[in-house]
């Protein structure tokens, strides 16, 4: 049996049993593992935000190696920037991150924005605005997470995100809040949700 390749990861196959590997799950047989389920894609359960001034997705298994947090329409109660955080067993990490965030066209929104904290998604914000956009987490090993995203601020900007980050321990959960913690995320003009895809 020859070797397959998915995208940049590699599905192994055992001439004796045909059975089929990828990443190191099993997935039986090459006449009954589909390619849906070699490439692992899982989406998690969108939130709907309003009152909440942090949403937090945990019990994420050890074998991600890309995370995608989706914004759908998401308000704030303020002015501050959205912020994602990322974290392990011993809880979201708050310090460590190099990140920084611009606006694409409209300079009146601001110019660069940098940030230890978190990856900061958007500088700036406002309570009458709806947020839509992705950030996306890849893995380059040993527990360090690279950032990268575009959001859009409704009528006003695209904001651009980069930064790494390294944890202490195997990433098990993300938390997306806002740069000062206390803007807590509302229902004008829209409650709006935040889901994530993940995949090995």
């Amino acid at each position: 049996m020859s070797i397959l390749v998915l995208t940049s990861d590699t599905l192994i196959g055992t001439p004796a049993t045909g059975n089929l590997e990828y990443n190191g799950q099993f997935y039986g047989t090459d006449s009954n593992a589909s390619r849906a389920q070699m490439q692992r894609i899982t989406q998690g359960t969108a939130v709907t935000c309003a009152g909440q001034t942090s949403i937090d997705f945990t019990g994420l298994p050890s074998w991600i190696k890309k995370i995608s947090i989706i914004f759908n329409g998401v308000s704030t109660s303020g002015t501050s920037g959205i912020l994602v955080q990322v974290g392990d067993s011993g809880g979201i990490e708050n310090t460590g991150y190099v990140s920084g965030t611009s606006n694409i066209g409209n300079s009146a929104v601001g110019a660069l924005v940098t940030s230890t904290a978190g990856f900061v998604a958007m500088s700036v914000t406002a309570a009458a605005s709806t947020n839509s956009g992705v950030v996306t987490l890849f893995t380059v090993g040993s527990n360090i997470w690279v950032a990268t995203g575009t959001m859009y601020y409704s009528g006003t900007a695209t904001f651009a995100v980069a930064g790494n980050k390294t944890l202490s321990d195997v990433l098990d959960r993300v938390r997306v809040t806002t740069i000062n913690g206390t803007d807590t995320f509302d229902t004008t003009p829209s409650a709006g949700s935040i889901n994530i895809l993940y995949e090995g």
